[in-house]
């Protein structure tokens, strides 16, 4: 890339540019460029085929309930320091007062 290239990014991109600055990203914006055409060579080389990491699976199991509901409720209940029938008994932190 030209100098003058440099600038109109410069004046695009409305960032301020000393003389030092357009020199130094000459050389970077160009390093820049190459590197980003030799990555796209290589996705273009590859891009008929898929990246993919092991054996593509459905991880996914059939929606069964595993155990007798309520088989566990009082033993949970019984824990709770204090309770009113199966539910848990709290403090009340909200109010409808303003």
């Amino acid at each position: 890339m030209t100098k003058e290239e440099i600038e109109t990014l410069g004046r695009l991109s409305r960032v301020a540019l000393s003389d030092t600055e357009k020199e130094a990203f000459t050389g970077e914006i160009e390093s820049i460029l190459n590197y980003v055409s030799a990555v796209q060579a290589i996705a273009s080389e590859n891009s008929d085929s898929v990246p993919t990491v092991g054996v593509v699976a459905n991880v996914l199991r059939a929606d069964e309930v595993t155990n007798t509901p309520g088989a566990h409720t009082e033993v949970l209940t019984a824990a709770f320091p204090e309770r009113s029938e199966n539910y848990l008994v709290v403090k009340k932190i909200l109010s409808n007062d303003e």
